[in-house]
């Protein structure tokens, strides 16, 4: 009677996030975009043809694959956000492999927010987590060792195919098969540790150096950023990201960051306890080992390569599997009252997009009549900047991508002599956009 009554919250909890990931990004202004959006639903649009290395083929093909259906590239990113949550849910319940706490880990607003948004996160968290599965299997020897190697090579290239961070499972598989190389386990680790290296060293030379030999040189400078920086961002960016509720801090400070800041700090403490206290399963520990490897090597590229500050959205790879192991251990000390957590992050989520709401579908309609009464709604365009920090002029070259997805950004002034130039002044004189009040 128990298991059938949270079979029922499961369920319910899951339709319950669906919803709320889609009206995230509906009452959101532009429809949770961001500039790196811009980049991945050009990409999309333009495949077969390879648009930059920056990006790894595997989101922008995604997306593509979902266009055939008939919509355009922004609605095709918001399908591909919700087959991520469906499929984590829906195999780690044919699998039996974390069923329970996947269904409340989709269920956080942060992870909420990323499944709703353009980014490449969304489409990597359900291959993070077949990796998660197939490492398991591999660990408790239901995998042998030549397809076990298989498996996980496959399984780390696909990761890194859709993001490069994912480098870093690469190096703590890699490490941890070195580390237990006397089990027979980890010689399978080290060796696909080895063999996704290759293919790393394989898709450079292949891959980036066909169509852009510079890329290396143009992208990595040593000391970009000063310490004292970096680990403000850190704590900062943990204590958002391990915080169950709120995953954003007000950026003009005050003494509700406080609060926010508090929360996950304690959070991140009662994890520790119990990753501490209770003994850990040879499968736990490798889920710890590699999350942990993860954020430190998030941390450290930053003294040489620019990414954006250390957050949720690009800790969300490895803080995905370490809410994992923390879900196993609340189930196991409190059982189905850690559904509680679930449902109070979709009720604060809930609050705070409605809080913060805009509308989307009002604004596109906005900016699609505009674009067609000019003639340049199937045409490349270009939206002109002084800078990438210029936010409100940025937020309206996002909005147009979602209509128009073949869009760049240009800071060329020259091009704005262009007609498929657009510009914030040309946009912002004929079309009224609705934004939400809490940027």
């Amino acid at each position: 009677m128990i298991k059938f009554k949270e079979k029922n919250i499961q369920i319910l909890l899951v339709i319950i996030t669906v919803m709320v990931t889609i009206l995230r990004f509906l009452l959101n202004e532009k429809g949770r975009v961001s500039p790196d959006s811009i980049r991945y639903m050009k990409f999309a649009h333009v495949l077969p043809e390879i648009d930059n290395t920056i990006t790894p083929l595997g989101y922008p093909l995604s997306i593509k694959i979902f266009t055939f259906l008939g919509t355009d590239e922004f609605w095709a990113s918001k399908i591909v956000g919700i087959v991520a949550v469906l499929f984590i849910v829906f195999f780690s319940w044919k699998k039996n492999f974390y069923s329970r706490e996947s269904t409340v880990l989709v269920a956080l607003f942060s992870f909420v927010s990323i499944f709703a948004a353009t980014l490449s996160e969304a489409c990597i968290l359900p291959f993070v987590f077949l990796f998660l599965y197939v490492s398991d299997q591999i660990i408790k020897g239901n995998l042998k060792t030549r397809s076990a190697v298989i498996y996980l090579s496959l399984s780390l290239i696909a990761l890194y195919n859709i993001r490069y961070s994912s480098l870093f499972f690469m190096g703590a598989v890699g490490l941890y098969g070195l580390l237990f190389y006397k089990r027979q386990y980890g010689r399978v680790f080290l060796f696909s540790g080895i063999i996704s290296g290759v293919y790393i060293v394989l898709y450079k030379l292949l891959f980036i150096d066909y169509f852009n030999e510079d890329y290396i040189k143009q992208s990595l400078e040593i000391g970009l950023y000063p310490t004292s920086k970096l680990l403000k961002e850190l704590f900062e960016g943990l204590s958002t990201t391990f915080n169950p509720f709120i995953h954003m801090s007000d950026p003009g400070g005050g003494i509700v960051n406080y609060g926010i800041y508090g929360l996950g700090v304690l959070n991140i403490l009662i994890m520790i306890f119990l990753f501490t206290k209770y003994k850990l399963t040879n499968t736990e520990f490798f889920i710890i080992f590699t999350s942990v490897f993860g954020i430190i090597c998030s941390f450290f590229i930053q003294y040489f390569y620019p990414v954006d500050a250390i957050g949720y959205r690009i800790l969300a790879p490895f803080s995905f599997p370490l809410w994992l192991v923390y879900f196993r251990k609340l189930f196991q000390l409190f059982d189905v009252k850690v559904y509680v957590i679930g449902i109070l992050s979709i009720m604060s989520g809930v609050f705070f997009t409605w809080l913060s709401k805009g509308n989307y579908l009002e604004n596109r309609k906005e900016v699609k009549h505009f674009l067609q009464s000019e003639h340049l709604d199937n045409v490349p365009l270009q939206f002109y900047l002084k800078s990438m920090e210029d936010l409100e002029k940025m937020q309206v070259a996002e909005l147009i991508s979602t209509v128009n997805s073949n869009i760049e950004v240009t800071f060329k002034t020259s091009d704005t002599l262009k007609k498929t130039t657009l510009t914030y002044y040309k946009v912002s004189q004929k079309i009224k956009i609705d934004k939400n009040k809490y940027q």
